[in-house]
């Protein structure tokens, strides 16, 4: 069988432990979006490092190798290379440019201060011809495996930054400088550390301001759970209230004047047919029966809606009450409850309405055969068990008792907790019902 959750008092919610899942939780998001926001960060830092290399290439080659140029460094003379020598080495091969290239557009290395390459041809990328077509700044890490970058291979990885520039005689040459990469890293960290402990300190004021809220709202929730048990139980006192003033409202009226009107036809009928009138003393005799059939009726109703025995007679009595009418209607029925409960006066009401609502539901929804109530005690329980053999339902798929019919086990199960006791539901398709309440000794 499958069994329905059990609640207990005390499970209302906890400040501190609301609080603590909201911190818990806002550590988590703190953490998520720090990580995230650094590595914006980082890409943001290093596209600014890019294109601070971009520019410093950019500040080199027009204002410095540009203004040098001449046709006797293009032709390769001698004292032309010479004098160009030596300004690209004091003026430009400064940390972190490394080494500078000049090409033609036929890829003929014109200078470089790896004497070496001077005047050999390598076929030059398409990122390199386009920036000589269209006069753009481009970047990229160097390729070392490529043969005119063979002398670079010793000095870790590269940034190679290419621009064009031209000859007095206007003539367009390919101006190439290389650049530690760990510079770019390094101004990349700058850039982005120069942001990361305003953004952590604005994460952090922002988090420390929501827990006090986080503490209100648990506050609130706590009071409005308190203020919903509050109103649940001034309802079932109140319905208490009135279901014991509607009953004595038709005992001490509607049931006396039924009572005495049956007596009243049943000796007016005596009269008819001591007169010989005996169709007219058919029709009393059979309106005196009527009156005591409404009389039996409305007792049991009396029963169900508040059980004058249970107060007066205990327990056992109230709840032979309950099953008397089940009994009449067919259902095979027990009822067991040991001698000197000694409970308290709101216990065994409680105990009378789980066992009120279930024998109503077995009656209405179980199609049962067979009911039995149960009573059972030991130290520290009194336990009340409500069994029958009719068709079960599945507890999970009825919310847990609040479908077809069972919704008043629902709200019982709400006043159980309220008492510190347990509701339990065992059920299942086709294998009967079991409704236990445990209620502690007090």
């Amino acid at each position: 069988m499958r069994r329905s959750p059990r609640g207990r008092v005390g499970d209302e919610p906890s400040v501190a432990g609301a609080v603590a899942r909201f911190a818990l939780a806002g550590l988590i998001a703190f953490a998520v979006v720090g990580v995230v926001s650094f590595l914006i960060l980082r890409d943001v830092g290093t596209g600014e490092a890019l294109k601070n290399a971009r520019a410093l290439t950019q500040f080199v080659g027009r204002g410095i190798v540009e203004p040098n140029l001449t046709e006797g460094l293009v032709r390769g003379r001698p004292a032309a290379v010479a004098r160009f020598d030596r300004v690209v080495r004091e003026r430009v091969l400064r940390d972190p440019i490394v080494r500078v290239k000049l090409w033609t557009r036929a890829g003929r290395v014109v200078y470089s201060d790896d004497k070496t390459l001077v005047g050999q041809r390598f076929k030059l990328g398409a990122d390199e011809v386009a920036s000589l077509r269209n006069g753009t700044v481009d970047s990229g890490v160097s390729d070392l495996s490529l043969p005119e970058n063979r002398s670079e291979r010793g000095l870790g990885k590269l940034l190679e930054v290419y621009l064009p520039v031209r000859t007095p005689a206007g003539r367009p040459l390919l101006f190439e400088a290389y650049q530690h990469f760990s510079s770019i890293s390094s101004s990349a960290r700058d850039v982005w550390l120069a942001f990361l402990p305003a953004l952590i300190a604005a994460l952090l004021v922002l988090y420390l301001v929501q827990l006090p809220l986080a503490a209100s709202l648990a506050r609130r929730l706590r009071r409005g759970s308190r203020e919903r048990e509050e109103l649940l139980r001034r309802a079932v006192d109140a319905s208490a209230d009135e279901r014991r003033r509607i009953a004595g409202q038709l005992h001490d009226g509607v049931v006396q004047d039924l009572a005495g009107l049956s007596f009243g036809l049943a000796a007016a009928a005596e009269r008819t047919a001591a007169a010989e009138e005996e169709d007219a003393a058919a029709e009393l005799r059979g309106g005196a029966e009527q009156a005591r059939q409404s009389v039996r009726a409305l007792r049991s109703l009396l029963v169900e809606i508040y059980p004058p025995s249970l107060r007066q007679a205990g327990l056992a009595s109230a709840l032979s009450d309950l099953v008397a009418p089940v009994t009449a209607r067919g259902l095979a029925t027990q009822v067991e409850v040991p001698d000197e409960l000694d409970l308290e006066p709101e216990d065994e009401a409680l105990l009378f309405r789980v066992a009120q609502e279930t024998v109503r539901n077995t009656v209405a929804h179980a199609r049962a055969h067979r009911l039995a109530v149960t009573v059972s005690r030991d130290t520290d329980r009194t336990a009340l068990t409500v069994a029958d053999d009719g068709r079960g339902f599945d507890p999970t798929q009825a919310g847990a008792g609040a479908g077809e019919g069972h919704f008043g086990l629902a709200l019982l199960r709400d006043l159980a907790q309220e008492r510190g006791a347990e509701l339990s539901i065992d059920s299942a398709p086709g294998a009967g019902t079991r409704v236990t309440i445990e209620v502690p000794r007090r």
